[in-house]
């Protein structure tokens, strides 16, 4: 064919780059391809510069080997749930003033409003404060140690509020030996983790402190052998959860591996059936167990040199924030984002605070958004289609190091979840994890008011490429 044949023939043009330039090109009858690409790095010269630099096949090389590792590890990781405990006899570097919080280190000052309201509701709690005046009083004295769940070996639920005397998982990772916790479901009502802190609040957690989180420890003194969360979590996601916020099977499955034990228990009927009762109020009641479950695999891969696998993301409602294996405990940090998804009635945007809660780790370590291929039903709540959540689900392949043959998704011929987030693929092909959570009113002491999906902050990767790159090349 001559080129004179080929401009006679219809021709298809590709566009990659400006979409206006596709729109002059329809102007003049053509029906361009548009192209969803945008340049390695956002653009930004330092950002591809440190890319550059990792590319060079024997840093390249390195960096491939040290994922692999971490891959192995994430893969490899078998989490137990061995026994529940209050968080001053059990969390590392807990004690009675200390409150920890989700997402990256955050000043009493900083912190969003359910956070604030979160606070002010444990010191009352906890007896340090007569009531919530006293205990914002209390909270910007400097008296109180506020740290990162994240920095003790802990996640939290949107605030991530935990305080000395709440009941924790305690859970251990048999093959690598760390150990990781979290606090216990308050469910899904007016609750402490939205920054509610009301005398009702007040109550439920002292009901928590007295019966629920004393029966569930006595239930697993009983339980010699622990409870294999993987192996929960895998049959799961095979019955239409994603383990982040649709938990409808997860949390059976867990009253079920319970529930022989409790019955054993020396409480009394009222007491057993008060707990069955709260654990039914609510599909919520597992949500906390996968966040500690993707905790005790993650903590697995952090700190092996040269990897530039995504060991933690984590939100506070002020700053998003990343941690990578190879950079071990350094934070990386960026605006939260505002969520988009369906708000309940009576609700709008302008009502949502932005990101919050160290539930993100699910995502990091595979499942929630990056596991919505295995729960359509979710789509009702964060909205979108069910070929959104598949789509969801295949993207993430795009800039992960592997996929968790342990944990599944039969939708997609039994696809092994996304996992090892790399930060270099992030960086190269402008894809932001995705993660799907719930909504905080943006003022304390309303709560939940929708839920949808949400991507990271691209500063964050981009801090963290660059990080990597003075460290390794």
């Amino acid at each position: 064919m001559s080129i004179n044949d080929l401009f006679a023939s219809t021709l298809k043009p590709v566009n990659l780059g400006l979409d206006m330039f596709a729109d002059d090109l329809r102007t003049q009858g053509a029906d361009p391809v548009l192209m969803d690409w945008t340049p390695p790095g956002g653009g930004d010269p330092e950002v591809i510069s440190a890319l550059s630099r990792l590319e060079r096949p024997e840093l390249a090389e390195k960096i491939d080997a040290a994922n692999q590792v971490a891959l192995d590890r994430i893969l490899s990781a078998q989490p137990f749930l061995e026994g529940f405990g209050q968080a001053i006899d059990t969390v590392p570097g807990m004690t009675k003033k200390t409150i920890l919080h989700a997402g990256p280190p955050i000043e009493w000052e900083r912190m969003c409003g359910p956070m604030q309201g979160a606070v002010t509701g444990a010191l009352v709690f906890e007896g340090l404060a007569k009531d919530l005046s006293e205990a914002a009083e209390l909270a910007g004295s400097g008296e109180i140690t506020f740290s990162p769940c994240h920095e003790h070996q802990s996640v939290g639920s949107m605030a991530g509020v935990t305080s000395a005397s709440m009941w924790v998982h305690q859970v251990t990772n048999r093959t690598h030996g760390n150990r990781a916790f979290t606090n216990l479901s308050e469910q899904l009502s007016k609750i402490l983790r939205f920054g509610a802190n009301d005398q009702s609040v007040i109550d439920r957690l002292n009901w928590m402190r007295e019966v629920f989180g004393p029966m569930l420890s006595a239930a697993m003194e009983l339980n010699t052998d622990g409870i294999d969360l993987r192996l929960l979590l895998s049959q799961a996601l095979h019955m239409g959860d994603e383990a982040h916020n649709r938990n409808v099977a997860g949390t059976t499955l867990l009253i079920q591996a319970l529930t022989p034990y409790i019955v054993e228990t020396d409480f009394s009927t009222k007491e057993k059936r008060e707990v069955f009762d709260f654990v039914a109020s609510s599909d919520y009641f597992s949500g906390p167990t996968w966040m500690v479950t993707a905790k005790a695999a993650m903590d697995a891969a952090n700190g092996i040199e040269n990897s530039t696998v995504v060991t933690a993301m984590a939100r506070n409602g002020v700053d998003f924030g990343i941690r990578v294996s190879g950079t071990g405990d350094q934070w990386f940090t960026g605006p939260a984002q505002q969520v988009v998804g369906p708000m309940f009635a009576g609700y709008t945007p302008a009502d949502s605070g932005l990101d919050m809660g160290d539930s993100a780790i699910t995502e990091t370590f595979g499942i929630g958004g990056f596991a919505m291929a295995a729960a359509p039903a979710i789509v009702a709540l964060v909205g979108g289609t069910v070929d959104d959540a598949m789509n969801y689900s295949r993207t993430m392949n795009e800039i992960t190091t592997g996929n968790n043959s342990n944990v599944t998704i039969p939708a997609l011929d039994f696809m092994g979840v996304p996992s090892g987030i790399d930060v270099r693929k992030v960086m190269e092909t402008g894809i932001l994890p995705l993660i799907n959570t719930a909504i905080a009113h943006k003022d304390p002491g309303i709560g939940m008011i929708g839920a949808g999906i949400v991507h990271p902050p691209v500063e964050a990767f981009q801090q963290a490429l660059v990080a990597l790159s003075e460290k390794i090349a």
